[in-house]
């Protein structure tokens, strides 16, 4: 916020900003008894995918910022599994998170397999 990087001019990274403000936006959704489950889990680790495509772009060695990405990757592999909870559940339907997967999707091409 009041640092000029260059992560911050990213397409990846805004796709990571919008993911993180539309799932805290949907999953206000989810009922109480998962207020301290789901909802925080995912929420974590949609701030994580941010945070580390952030961190993983200021890294000086290739090998620190695969690193990263590698953690983004898994968070955001994470957050597609908990989607795929939510839905099972019947807490939504897939047409409610068709926005989610695709800002998902879009964070993925920094983070390698």
């Amino acid at each position: 916020m009041f640092l000029d990087l260059n992560h911050k001019k990213l397409d990846v990274y805004q796709a990571a900003r919008d993911l993180v403000r539309e799932v805290y936006a949907v999953f206000l959704k989810l009922p109480d008894a998962e207020k301290f489950n789901m909802k925080q889990q995912i929420r974590r680790a949609a701030l994580s995918v941010k945070l580390n495509i952030s961190e993983g772009s200021s890294r000086k060695s290739l090998r620190e910022r695969k690193r990263y990405f590698e953690m983004a990757r898994g968070s955001a592999v994470e957050i597609d599994a908990a989607l795929e909870t939510a839905v099972e559940f019947g807490y939504f339907n897939e047409k409610e998170l068709e926005l989610v997967g695709k800002l998902l999707n879009k964070c993925l091409p920094c983070c390698p397999k």
